[in-house]
């Protein structure tokens, strides 16, 4: 596997970064995984790289032609093989759950969204976007590393697991509080689990009888927002609540 890189592929034991941003995360934060890191030709920043390396034991590949293997971008000059790996959520910290995620870089981005305003813990119901795609990881900017991310196959087993987490499915139909209500910024301590459905169709009918469903207010200029944006209006009012 060493000193050769190929496109990625989802059942691979490893992926990568794309990118000197995501790389340098990746070396910062989960040194312990990467297994090599490639730089292009045209890379200005080589030196900085190779002290992150050679701290960390890691081979600092020059090849231009790793980064035409793995098609990416003509802008792309730094990239990082790593190990997959798994984690758990924290249970007594707030969570971020999507259900049915089905864009990478939507995905990338809350990753990105949910870090920056301190919620390190993501649950994923299955089927979905999947989070270490380099599409994925690119998108994100390398928060993919700094937070927690686990796979559910069912609601029923993420609840199994949380019980002790107070649910707000974010949703249109039914009969959601407005996410000014003072009834949900007021008596709603930790830990709690923001729930968003996929881009296309939201959230199933059945999230309605879940926790305290919440709407964000909206004109109706527009159907619905991106789901990217809605995940970061959301946390954002909750973790200023909490704070």
């Amino acid at each position: 596997m060493k000193n050769i890189i190929h496109p990625y592929k989802k059942d691979s034991q490893y992926s990568y970064t794309a990118g000197a941003y995501a790389t340098i995360e990746l070396l910062q934060t989960r040194p312990q995984h990467v297994q090599q890191v490639f730089v292009h030709s045209d890379y200005k920043d080589a030196d900085g790289l190779a002290v992150l390396c050679r701290n960390a034991g890691i081979p600092l590949i020059h090849s231009d032609a790793a980064f035409r293997r793995i098609n990416q971008k003509e802008n792309t000059y730094a990239a990082a093989q790593f190990a997959k790996y798994n984690e758990r959520l924290a249970p007594d910290l707030p969570h971020v759950m999507l259900v049915n995620p089905s864009d990478m870089g939507n995905l990338g981005t809350i990753i990105r969204t949910i870090a920056a305003f301190g919620i390190t813990n993501l649950a994923i119901v299955t089927p979905a976007a999947d989070y270490w795609h380099p599409k994925t990881v690119r998108a994100s900017m390398g928060a993919v590393f700094r937070i927690n991310i686990e796979e559910f196959a069912t609601f029923k087993d993420y609840r199994t697991r949380f019980g002790q987490h107070a649910l707000f499915p974010f949703m249109l139909d039914g009969n959601p509080l407005d996410l000014q209500n003072s009834r949900l910024s007021n008596n709603r301590p930790p830990p709690y689990t923001l729930i968003f459905g996929n881009e296309a169709s939201g959230l199933p009918a059945s999230y309605k009888d879940v926790g305290t469903s919440v709407r964000l207010p909206q004109t109706d200029l527009v159907d619905s927002l991106n789901l990217s944006v809605a995940v970061g209006i959301a946390v954002y009012a909750f973790a200023t609540w909490i704070n």
